[in-house]
């Protein structure tokens, strides 16, 4: 059994004893914290909610629904929803707060609590803090029975999302509806396939293949959208000759295609292609975390924009954006920022503008994806011993490599022309995660296995 304890949130494994997986009494106790810290904060008693359907979704929700009403707090259930709705709906609601209750892409045995403040927004690293500190101690009073909090059920929010992206000017509805396409999604029977089509139904797409799209939360596959889990997908784009295939991840945060021929469009490449879009209509800055593809600072500049990088982590790309004005941004996960919807990674609006990129560029998928400069990601990561000081070796490698353009904003980025790598400590684990990028799965690899040699050669010399 697993409980993480972070500043994004609560998330662990169903069952087990207390403290040691997502166990009824930490659903409880960790509401409370938040619940308590929410309206501190904010001065309001309301809070949104919304579920992916993982199966442990009711009974987390009924958890979290008791608690903030035995807090006082009016509840704002959206049921069924996705992690972007949520966020929009926070401060349409006027709400202190929002909790989504999702694992994101864990397989089907993990859930968690999303905690996002009164602008809808993931909770900053002091705030998460905060809310440890009052879960720890138990610093929260509940409610008399004449100031119980009330539960309003509410699934507006579904059009209400799909109006909002509908309105924005980059989305061109009348070009996708001429474009014709026939699109084969994979909604990992969870609240996409609620979402998903009902979106390309409003967006103008009449020839829509759909699999799993029951939200019932029995995943079919490991629901992250990686290339090694989309091969039913990918099989079905072919075998329906259709014009691309679209996978979300259980709470709709997260975007990838296929291409027409049944090649992987790449999830990095999700945020390059929309950015393109953005960029070319709305010329600007752009933000993605360190460890994502270079791509988008290539596109970026060449629309004349300046690109930032940003460490790892949503809260800490939306803040980057914030401070340099970007017009898009995300991460190489497939997760698309687009800022004048709101600061969240949202599918649904990735969709509607990559869908009306798509349609103007008015040819097949595969070679917009080629027309984007080709790189490789190589992932990899060095296992070291506990009392290991992770600090000083990286110390060590930056001092090795100190002429070359590097950055310790997280962990250890160095940049070699276009190639570059990026060495990340493990907050749970002695474990360095290296990630390294080239213009071929060959030189990524080299430049990773170059790093690693390094490194050993530097723990023999302190031997």
């Amino acid at each position: 059994m697993t409980l993480i304890k972070s500043i994004s949130g609560i998330r662990g494994t169903i069952g087990g004893n207390a403290g040691e997986g997502l166990t009824p009494l930490d659903i409880v106790k960790f509401t409370s914290a938040f619940g308590s810290w929410a309206v501190k904060r904010s001065g309001l008693k309301k809070i949104v909610i919304g579920r992916d359907a993982r199966i442990s979704g009711t009974m987390v929700n009924n958890l979290v629904v008791g608690t903030l009403q035995g807090l006082g707090i009016d509840v704002i259930d959206l049921g069924l929803s996705t992690t972007p709705t949520v966020e929009v709906a926070v401060p349409d609601e006027q709400a202190a707060g929002g909790i989504i209750i999702t694992a994101s892409h864990n397989p089907k045995q993990w859930n968690a609590l999303k905690l996002l403040n009164a602008q809808g927004e993931f909770i900053s690293d002091a705030d998460g803090k905060e809310v440890l500190e009052i879960a720890d101690s138990s610093n929260f009073i509940y409610a008399d029975v004449n100031d119980l909090g009330k539960v309003t059920v509410d699934d507006s929010y579904l059009q209400k999302h799909i109006d909002k992206i509908l309105a924005l000017p980059l989305v061109d509805i009348e070009a996708i509806k001429a474009a014709n396409f026939k699109i084969v999604i994979d909604c990992i029977n969870s609240t996409g396939g609620i979402y998903v089509p009902a979106l390309l139904k409003a967006l103008g797409v009449e020839t829509v293949h759909e699999l799993y799209c029951e939200p019932d939360g029995n995943f079919p596959h490991n629901p992250e959208p990686l290339p090694e889990n989309l091969n039913a997908l990918s099989q079905e784009v072919v075998k329906k000759q259709a014009n691309l295939g679209i996978a979300v991840d259980p709470d709709v945060d997260r975007l990838a295609f296929v291409n027409e021929d049944g090649s992987m469009f790449g999830e990095e490449y999700t945020l390059v292609a929309v950015s393109d879009y953005v960029l070319k209509n709305t010329p600007g800055n752009t933000v993605s975390n360190l460890s994502s593809t270079r791509a988008l600072r290539d596109v970026t500049e060449n629309r004349g924009g300046e690109y930032h990088a940003a460490a790892v982590g949503e809260v800490n790309v939306v803040n980057k954006m914030k401070e340099v004005g970007a017009v898009i941004g995300g991460e190489g996960n497939g997760g698309v920022i687009y800022p004048e919807l709101h600061y969240g990674r949202d599918a649904l609006v990735g969709i509607a503008l990559f869908l009306s990129h798509l349609a103007k560029y008015g040819k097949p998928v595969s070679v917009l994806r080629s027309s984007y400069p080709g790189y490789f990601i190589s992932k990899n990561k060095i296992t070291l011993t506990p009392e290991m000081d992770i600090d000083a070796l990286l110390l060590k490698v930056e001092e090795k490599y100190n002429k070359q353009p590097h950055t310790t904003i997280d962990g250890l980025k160095i940049e070699f022309d276009k190639e570059w790598v990026h060495l990340r400590r493990s907050n749970t684990e002695p474990i360095i995660r290296i990630y390294s990028e080239g213009n071929s799965e060959t030189v990524a690899n080299g430049l990773a296995n170059k790093i690693i040699t390094d490194i050993k050669e530097i723990l023999n010399l302190n031997e």
